[in-house]
């Protein structure tokens, strides 16, 4: 799959984006502050309804507008595709496919494919779970678009019962009862989440760690994944095992019901839920120790980016060709590392690329240039523009 034409409309600092694009590789290239970066991140919105930089909506609407619009031409082999956003914050977003509207925004999720490199990556391996945690739902939603209904679905509860643990201490026995309804509802979905969590991580750590001898060399520490839950069933946080059977949802969900009450009289009398996903972390392990507190900052980014590559390499062997973005990464890489990101560029349908100076893009990667500044996108290479502006009466025209 590959973005052939994308358009904005009041998204951060654009005001009117109308931009051809083409397979293969495409820098965007500028001085900082002009825009490069909100070009590539209108692009990942199509892919996860979220930015990689922000928490909230709010941020991406363009001062003084009261709505933004996203809107790409999309080809998968065959097929072109329209997908249209609008991000309306403080109220529902809309999005429509192919002219028609989704009843809800999120059936959108796993129908574009795409991975994302940018410095803020550096905290998967340094920073807090709850950025690892988003990492491993973001890339399951994506890979099983079923799986963004029962993260909503656990959010939703796991808020309904942290009210209710708020208040339990000073309620009396109907409150407790409602109690036991939550925790069937915390259970069940939990269960289902950490059974595709870590089916996940099987599936990815093969990959991961492929991408980091490749990254850092053969003779370096063996990159492995594991997972850290409080239920014990889940894991401990050492490395899993590849081919090593894993507990289902059911067997998940037991465990997750004991714990679940060994700890109740702990949950109430600290008005919050103590076990679950929510409380989990992916542990990332470098041969015997824990990448976070013991790898170098060279061991750090080169993490990063294997985790990345894994991913890219993940959905394509699930038979997705996703659209790769590389955001101002290139300038912080050192060679080593700049050739294994340049292999996977070259070898993507398409890939889009941040740079303040061109310079620091390997020439295999120009192969188109859009030069940023000044409130426009104007293409350099003449093959990016041979199409011509398209509006979006042309693009919905062109899927009927």
């Amino acid at each position: 799959m590959y973005v052939r034409h994308l358009q904005l409309g009041s998204f951060r600092n654009w005001d009117r984006v109308d931009l051809a694009l083409r397979p293969g590789p495409t820098v965007f290239v500028g001085r900082n502050g002009e825009g490069k970066t909100n070009l590539v991140e209108a692009v990942g919105y199509l892919a996860t309804m979220s930015s990689h930089r922000v928490a909230s909506d709010t941020p991406l609407v363009r001062q003084g507008a009261g709505q933004a619009v996203v809107r790409a031409a999309l080809r998968r082999e065959d097929r072109e595709l329209l997908v249209e956003i609008e991000i309306n914050p403080g109220r529902a977003n809309r999005v429509r496919v192919n002219r028609a509207q989704l009843p809800r925004p999120r059936e959108l999720l796993g129908l574009v494919k795409s991975v994302l490199f940018a410095p803020e990556d550096l905290v998967l391996v340094r920073g807090d779970p709850a950025e690892r945690r988003r990492f491993l739902d973001d890339l399951l939603v994506s890979r099983t678009p079923r799986l963004a209904g029962v993260r909503s679905d656990y959010d939703r509860v796991l808020k309904q019962r942290n009210a209710l643990l708020k208040t339990a201490r000073l309620a009396r026995g109907n409150a407790l009862a409602t109690l036991d309804v939550w925790d069937g509802h915390l259970i069940d979905l939990g269960g289902q989440l950490l059974a595709a969590r870590l089916r996940l991580l099987a599936d990815l750590g093969p990959h991961v760690a492929r991408a980091y001898a490749g990254v850092a060399g053969a003779d370096a520490a063996v990159a492995a994944l594991g997972y850290a839950s409080t239920v014990p069933l889940a894991g401990d946080g050492t490395p899993l095992v590849e081919g090593a059977r894993l507990p289902d949802a059911a067997e998940l969900s037991t465990a997750l019901r004991d714990r679940v009450a060994e700890r109740r009289a702990e949950e109430v009398d600290r008005g919050m839920t103590l076990v679950g996903p929510h409380r989990d972390d992916l542990v990332i392990s470098l041969g015997t120790m824990p990448a976070k507190g013991f790898a170098s900052h060279g061991e750090s980014w080169s993490l990063a980016l294997a985790l990345k590559l894994g991913c890219f390499e993940l959905l394509r062997a699930d038979g997705e060709e996703p659209l790769l973005v590389l955001d101002d990464v290139f300038a912080t890489l050192d060679a080593d590392r700049r050739a294994a990101l340049v292999a996977v560029a070259r070898s993507a349908e398409q890939t889009l690329i941040t740079a303040a100076v061109l310079d620091d893009v390997p020439a295999e990667l120009r192969g188109t240039v859009v030069q940023v500044a000044g409130g426009q996108a104007v293409p350099l290479a003449p093959a990016a523009a041979e199409d011509g502006p398209v509006d979006a009466a042309v693009l919905e025209e062109e899927v009927r």
